[in-house]
């Protein structure tokens, strides 16, 4: 070997070994970090937060056990008339009493065929109507199953717009579902039910299967029942628990809930109408239209009749109309107190039945 060619080879090895050591630095870079996380200490939160997060977990354990999930199925026919297999259908409830009466939404077992509920305790139970009213949206279900939990009642009239409140049910067949929220309002629902009644508006979740689920206070009382939603979710009403207790005995007793009937049409009395009508104030309610046949054709009430009165009630507008006429007996006469071309005057109306005069017509 020459002395040019040792040169040249020690050259080579030179550069190689430049080159080796450029090359491992950059090829170290491009591999990725181990990752570490940060682990949570668990106790970061304020400890008030941290007492009202267990309170609720606590409240949510609590009500479990009453909270029932409804199964429906619903025959259908063939196009030759025949039965095939049924539609199914769910949604939720409570027990109200612990011999097995369980309170969910009418709409929730309309045209069943057969009803089944699930109880928390993984038992599923054949169920039977009781009774229903599909004006308010409620229904009363019968199972045979020992060792039930019932939740208490709370006085709905004592719940207060922007008190928290929980909502339980089943959602999109999600069993043992809880959604918290607060009570947003209280008066009408979008789609009237019960006129007059005052129901529950309340921000938490409340989606399909959800129906018939009980709205929890705080102390782990209902106070409403879960009953309908606006289309995007974000508003849900639910039917005052005063209400239930005031229908269920009936729903018990009779298997349906006797409305009461006058057989008019109403409306609010508004500025435009006090000269026409001669009054002075916009309180009361616009008789509309009269129903011929009806009680209140019978009683003698007009039309343009402004009525200020029922028995001892005083009347601001058509809600207080709806909810006393709705809530007397078929069968009870009152008086009824009203103006008449600006004077006031009093006639007596036997209220009467509302299903048996829409069933009429």
């Amino acid at each position: 070997m020459t002395v040019s060619s040792a040169r040249c080879l020690a050259v080579v090895a030179v550069l190689v070994g430049f080159l080796a050591g450029c090359v491992a630095p950059t090829q170290a870079q491009t591999t990725p970090p181990p990752i570490v996380w940060k682990e949570g200490a668990g106790s970061g939160a304020a400890p008030e937060l941290v007492r009202f997060n267990q309170l609720l977990a606590d409240l949510a354990d609590r009500l479990r056990p009453a909270l029932v999930h409804v199964r429906v199925e619903r025959a259908a026919k063939d196009e030759a008339g025949g039965e095939r297999e049924g539609r199914r259908a769910s949604g939720s409830g409570f027990v109200v009493d612990e011999r097995g009466f369980i309170v969910t939404n009418e709409h929730v077992i309309d045209g069943a065929d057969k009803i089944h509920v699930r109880i928390a305790d993984g038992r599923r139970v054949a169920a039977k109507v009781v009774g229903k009213d599909r004006r308010v949206d409620l229904a009363l279900l019968k199972i045979e199953a020992p060792g039930l939990t019932a939740i208490p009642i709370a006085d709905s009239n004592r719940v207060r717009v922007g008190e928290f409140v929980l909502a339980l049910g089943h959602p999109f067949n999600l069993e043992h579902s809880v959604s918290f929220g607060i009570v947003s309002r209280k008066g009408a629902p979008l789609t009237v039910a019960a006129p007059g009644f005052d129901f529950i508006q309340t921000d938490a979740a409340i989606n399909p299967g959800n129906s018939g689920g009980p709205l929890v206070n705080m102390a782990g009382e209902v106070v409403g029942v879960n009953s309908m939603a606006a289309r995007n979710g974000s508003i849900g009403f639910a039917i005052p628990a005063n209400l239930v207790k005031v229908l269920v005995p009936q729903l018990a007793s009779k298997g349906r809930i006797d409305w009461g009937w006058l057989g008019i049409g109403i409306a609010e009395v508004t500025d435009d109408d006090l000269e026409r009508l001669k009054i002075k104030e916009t309180r009361g309610v616009l008789v509309r239209s009269i129903m011929p046949g009806e009680p209140a054709d019978k009683g003698g009430l007009k039309v343009n009749d402004v009525i200020v009165g029922l028995g001892e009630t005083r009347l601001d507008g058509p809600r207080d109309l709806q909810r006393v006429v709705s809530s007397t007996p078929a069968g009870t006469k009152v008086r009824v107190k009203l103006f008449r071309d600006g004077q006031e005057q009093e006639v007596e109306v036997t209220i009467g039945l509302y299903k048996e005069r829409e069933t009429a017509r």
